[in-house]
This record gives C-alpha cells, sequence and structure tokens, in this order.
C-alpha cells in the first residue's frame, strides 16, 4: 500500500486517543519532574473556554496548545479538602493544526506542550525543559 492511501484511511485522533498520547507522555518525564506537579490531572479538550481565551487574551481559538492550573509541590502544593488537583489541559484541535503545520511528530508536540506548560509554571528555563524532554526521549 503507498503511503498516501495509507493516510487517506486515517482520521486525526480522537479526545480519547491524545488524553492516552498525553498519559503516555507524562509517564515518560523524569521523576523528579513529575512529582513538582502533585496528583496531576491532564485533560483533553477540542479548544480552550472563552474565559480561558479571555483570561489568556488569545486573539484565535488555535492560539493556545495548553495550559497549566493549579499549585504544584515547588510552591508549598498540599492539596487540601476540597481543592482541585493541579491540571493540564491540552487542546486538540490547536495541537492537530500545529502538527499540520509543522515537522514535528504528534508525540512530540503533546510531551513539548505537557513539559513547557508544567515548566514555565514553576519557573524552569527553557535549557531546562529542554533536557527534560530528551529524559523522556522525544
Amino acid at each position: 500500500m503507498s503511503e498516501a492511501l495509507a493516510w487517506s484511511a486515517r482520521s486525526a485522533p480522537s479526545l480519547p486517543d491524545m488524553e492516552a498520547m498525553a498519559a503516555d507522555a507524562y509517564a515518560r518525564l523524569p521523576d523528579g519532574f513529575r512529582a513538582m506537579c502533585g496528583n496531576l490531572v491532564i485533560n483533553v479538550e477540542d479548544f480552550p473556554t472563552d474565559e480561558v481565551q479571555d483570561e489568556m487574551e488569545t486573539e484565535s481559538p488555535f492560539d493556545l496548545l495548553g495550559l497549566f492550573q493549579g499549585i504544584g509541590l515547588a510552591q508549598g502544593y498540599e492539596l487540601a479538602s476540597g481543592a482541585l488537583p493541579n491540571m493540564i489541559f491540552l487542546y486538540r484541535r490547536p495541537i492537530l493544526d500545529y502538527w499540520a503545520e509543522n515537522e514535528e511528530t504528534l508525540g512530540d508536540i503533546v510531551t513539548h506542550v505537557l513539559v513547557h506548560e508544567i515548566g514555565h509554571h514553576f519557573g524552569l528555563s527553557d535549557d531546562d525543559m529542554e533536557r527534560v524532554e530528551q529524559e523522556a526521549g522525544t
């Protein structure tokens, strides 16, 4: 089967498909990096909510690939009764749009978004985040 025919039968990853990719990418991150996150919940949605877009001052729902919400161990994270766990939101449609326009694999993009959302939240440098991605095998 030619490569063109192989692609013609494929569809974009669904929300559950991308959740599985994100869980796999997260599991491959170094233990110390994951420990900063506490009990992180990874959510995949098609797009950010209107409220998130307003808060982040984006021009388009395609401008945001992911978002970290919460407080990490580095800032004294301790899950109090009734408190929401730390969350990463990955936005499927903007990630797929980015993937279509670039030469990276979808798995590498998902890992990159996870690392950068967590890393920026904790004030890690780009060099630190690049090392984490390399340790994760991307």
